[in-house]
């Protein structure tokens, strides 16, 4: 054999035994297992003549080739299959999946405020609502103030409920006249102060003192005298039901200067009460006072406290108003005005001294 022989021949590749080598002795590696499964339908005759790429079998692509194409979605299989016996259970969102619950996995009732705030102590809404909820809350004020918004309403369209919607609760007042004058604006007023009352008015007179009182002692007497009648007459009016009587009286505070003033008395023999309030002085020129006293008859039984003709029918002559608006035509206040802001200045007071003696008890 010569040279270029020599160079041209490949040396065969050494043995365990020439070597020593224990590598070789490992065996090849085998083929990788492969979890992606993917359904394929039988190729159909043309297919089978002229394979595509796609179906050429795993052993013919090299070993150390790596498989790009994605698996389809539709045909996706998670690659550590589940168990035998387990439910499969679809993969949806949070939102989805409370949204679509069964009504078995629904609870039986919804907690209350008092559950959850218990579960979620330091849930402050849950807090600030019960707090407004309870006595004195903000929730109240606003459920009150609709409340008052729409009884403002339904008496605006008819007055006369005025009295139905505040009638009523513990208060019952009594007022010793049948005039309407007097009785409405004792009612408007201890309503407004207590919320809800019941006031009533029954006809009662006085004798003893004259029809047209002079001083406050006068109106004061004959006051104390409609009251003690009213209880005398009327059985189911006892010492625990309060009393209102009022009487007006024209008093000279200067020279020539007289005043028609209203006098509101109040008694509760039970409890011990009695208040007296004065109510704004109304001016009475003294041509009317003189006017009264000239009329008055020389043997008048009650001729030393006061005069048996009123201010008010003379005044309301000369005015030609009826004698019940002969303040409003002479100053532009009505008397009613005038009884009111006296009857609730007697109704708060009555109510502080019924806070007194509920507390001392």
């Amino acid at each position: 054999m010569n040279i270029s022989e020599k160079k041209g021949k490949i040396p065969p590749a050494p043995t365990l035994a020439a070597t020593g080598n224990l590598l070789s002795s490992v065996a090849p590696p085998s083929e990788l297992p492969n979890f992606i499964t993917t359904s394929v339908s039988p190729p159909t005759q043309n297919e089978a003549q002229n394979p595509v790429p796609s179906q050429i079998k795993k052993q013919e692509v090299p070993s150390n080739a790596i498989e790009m194409s994605p698996p389809s979605p539709e045909r996706f299989s998670p690659a550590i299959p589940l168990s035998k016996g387990e439910p499969t259970v679809s993969i949806r969102s949070p939102v989805e999946s409370e949204t679509t619950q069964s009504p078995e996995s629904l609870p039986e009732s919804v907690p209350d405020l008092d559950t959850i705030g218990d579960i979620m102590p330091g849930s402050g809404l849950i807090t600030w609502v019960k707090g407004a909820m309870s006595s004195g809350g903000i929730l109240q004020k606003v459920a009150e103030k609709a409340k008052n918004s729409v009884d403002s309403m339904i008496t605006t369209l008819d007055p006369q409920m005025k009295e139905y919607l505040r009638s009523g609760g513990d208060m019952y007042i009594v007022v010793a006249s049948d005039k309407e004058v007097k009785i409405s604006p004792v009612r408007e007023a201890f309503q407004t102060v207590f919320g809800k009352a019941t006031v009533v008015g029954e006809p009662s007179q006085s004798d003893v003192t004259a029809a047209q009182p002079v001083s406050y002692a006068s109106a004061y007497a004959s006051a104390k005298q409609r009251i003690a009648h009213l209880r005398s007459v009327n059985a189911l009016i006892n010492n625990n039901i309060p009393i209102v009587a009022i009487e007006s009286f024209i008093v000279e505070v200067m020279p020539d200067r007289w005043y028609d003033i209203a006098l509101l008395v109040l008694s509760q023999p039970s409890l011990g009460i009695e208040l007296q309030v004065q109510s704004q002085g109304t001016p009475v020129p003294s041509p009317a006072v003189l006017a009264a006293r000239e009329a008055t008859p020389k043997d008048y039984v009650h001729a030393q406290t006061g005069y048996n003709t009123t201010v008010g029918s003379i005044m309301a002559t000369n005015l030609q108003v009826p004698h019940t608006h002969w303040q409003e035509a002479s100053t532009g206040v009505s008397r009613r005005e005038l009884l009111l802001l006296a009857s609730r200045s007697l109704a708060g007071s009555f109510k502080k001294i019924l806070a007194v003696s509920a507390a001392e008890t």
